[in-house]
């Protein structure tokens, strides 16, 4: 901790707050986002009695208080500011050497915050540095939590206008699309705060500040390009944007990302989204039902790409019936502005091209990139791969020993709770000497659409290239009673086994809510359970989950020919 006192033996002065009257206190403070935040801040501790100065730097997350230690007192500034709905400070600690830390982490997302938890509870001193997005990172700012809160809202929405059953007629809905967005904001800032800041607020090892960070050497990093830091272990955790596409004009249309758009409180009449990936289409799905025409231009032959084709052709079969238009195999060549219109010049399947008009908003879904750009790694011969991301090991390891990279930044996964996964085995490997390892084989995931996505483990074409004996069930879910009764059968179950050992080697699922579904899967690709178990167990009757039995049983068997219930 750091608390200085500044004293005058000499007394020249009868002012009434002279130096032998004056402490100083330097506080570390988190929640401040902007410059508007530390005027903020610095208002607050002036509502105290006996302030002399109050000087906050938001970027930093620092603040040096003077005040007459007669008449007001450090814990009461602290207090006053923790008071406040949105901003937390506590003294800030000394430090062996000028800026010198145990490990400093840079990035202030998941895996940021996952490494820093570990680190505290392996008593390190710790520093984390952050820049771009405040701290919580993609997850709960502009991904995962904003996204999701969407979904939900435009599938009240759609289930307020549509009925699978002809006895239920709805009668619609009005939508306040400001106020949706009002609400997503509130609930991005409830979660930031107590998912993240509260979380280390208490920390006595951790110190956080704002700034850009760029390596010197291996073992030193300036922040903001003048304040020196050192460590003898670093974990490098800054996250991924979306690559943007190099194409004429399209700089100048004022194009949104999912940053931007999830904070646009005017609803746009259209939308053209750019890439057919998941994020493109949960974006997709979720403002159609929000009542924004969209389309999608994609430039390989289907969308979801990185899936097998039946999966990609389930998934538009659906988004189409509900008014999306797909353009797949479209290239877009040149962008230009033509009153409150985009042109948008596309390269057409068969090698003509056309003109889009988009007169609404154009919104670039094309992928993400590692941000790299600004940290200094040609200074220090780290290694990136062909994509740009930082290359690491199981253990988390880049080919510098005292580096370690983790979550979006790095070449694995890019899903939120791998990436807080990867903070905290960087951490033990690095500071306990354990080799903990990374193990994906049968890692679940999901996308978010209508019907949702989700999958575990190897699918056929992953199975064949690596020469494994396998066969595939797949489970259309008019055969899953739950499905019937909910008159909702969109959708399918595909299981992969291994035929020489029968283990469930894959898990595809494309159902209303099948992301319910992966974790039982993805546990049993795990356990190497096999098919016969699977298809043996008990099932609860009309759930969902029984279509896992009614799949494991169409390996050997007919299941249209089986009494509800059979096995």
């Amino acid at each position: 901790m750091s608390f200085f006192k500044k004293s005058n033996a000499d007394n020249k002065s009868d002012n009434t707050q002279n130096d032998a009257q004056q402490e100083k206190i330097l506080l570390k403070i988190t929640g401040m986002t902007c410059e508007h935040c530390a005027r903020t801040v610095e208002k607050i501790i002036h509502s105290n009695p006996g302030i002399v100065s109050a000087n906050v730097q938001f970027q930093e997350g620092k603040g040096e208080v003077v005040f007459n230690p007669e008449t007001g007192s450090a814990d009461a500034i602290i207090a006053s500011i923790n008071r406040s709905a949105s901003y937390r400070a506590q003294k800030n600690q000394s430090v062996s050497g000028a800026h010198h830390f145990d490990l400093i982490i840079i990035g202030g997302g998941s895996a940021a915050f996952s490494a820093a938890i570990q680190a505290e509870s392996l008593g390190l001193s710790t520093l984390m540095v952050n820049a771009g997005l405040p701290f919580g990172g993609t997850c709960v700012n502009v991904g995962c939590v904003p996204s999701k809160t969407l979904i939900r809202a435009a599938e009240a929405a759609y289930h307020a206008s549509h009925s699978n059953f002809s006895g239920i007629k709805p009668k619609g809905f009005d939508i306040d699309f400001a106020q949706v967005i009002k609400d997503k904001k509130a609930l991005v800032h409830t979660l930031q705060q107590k998912k993240y800041i509260d979380v280390v607020q208490d920390f006595k090892q951790l110190t956080m500040i704002n700034g850009w960070a760029g390596f010197e050497d291996a073992k030193t990093i300036v922040v903001n390009g003048k304040d020196k830091y050192t460590a003898l272990k670093f974990i490098i955790a800054t996250g991924a944007t979306t690559n943007v596409p190099n194409i004429e004009g399209l700089d100048s249309i004022g194009y949104l990302t999912n940053v931007s758009l999830f904070d646009l409180e005017e609803q746009p009449t259209s939308i053209t989204i750019m890439g057919a990936g998941y994020i493109g289409l949960e974006i997709a799905m979720a403002y159609n039902r929000l009542g924004t025409k969209v389309r999608i231009i994609e430039f390989t032959d289907r969308v979801l790409r990185t899936q097998t084709p039946d999966i990609s052709e389930e998934i538009e079969k659906h988004m189409r019936n509900e008014g999306i238009e797909i353009l797949p195999n479209f290239r877009a060549v040149k962008f230009e502005k033509s009153g409150n219109n985009t042109i948008i010049h596309c390269k057409c399947p068969d090698g003509s091209f056309t003109q889009l008009i988009e007169p609404g908003k154009v919104v670039v879904a094309s992928g993400t990139k590692a941000n790299t750009e600004k940290l200094g790694l040609e200074k220090i011969g780290l290694q990136l791969t062909p994509k740009g991301h930082i290359q690491v090991n199981a253990m988390m390891e880049t080919n510098l020993p005292n580096i370690y990279a983790v979550g979006d930044v790095a070449n694995t996964p890019a899903f939120v709770y791998t990436a807080a996964y990867e903070g905290k085995i960087a951490v033990e490997n690095a500071f306990t000497g354990s080799e903990n390892k990374t193990d994906y084989a049968a890692l679940p995931w999901v996308v978010f659409t209508d019907p949702q996505i989700a999958g575990a483990g190897l699918d056929e074409a992953q199975a064949a290239a690596l020469n494994i004996p396998f066969e595939v069930s797949k489970l259309t879910l008019d055969n899953v009673p739950r499905s019937l009764a909910a008159n909702d059968t969109r959708g399918f179950i595909k299981l992969i086994r291994n035929k020489e050992t029968d283990a469930l080697i894959g898990a595809r699922v494309v159902a209303p809510e099948g992301g319910e579904l992966i974790e039982l899967l993805s546990m049993a690709i795990q356990q190497k359970t096999t098919i016969k178990t699977l298809a043996e167990n008990l099932y609860p009757y009309l759930t969902l989950g029984e279509g896992i039995k009614l799949a494991a049983i169409t390996f050997g068997k007919d299941v249209a020919k089986l009494s509800c219930c059979a096995s």
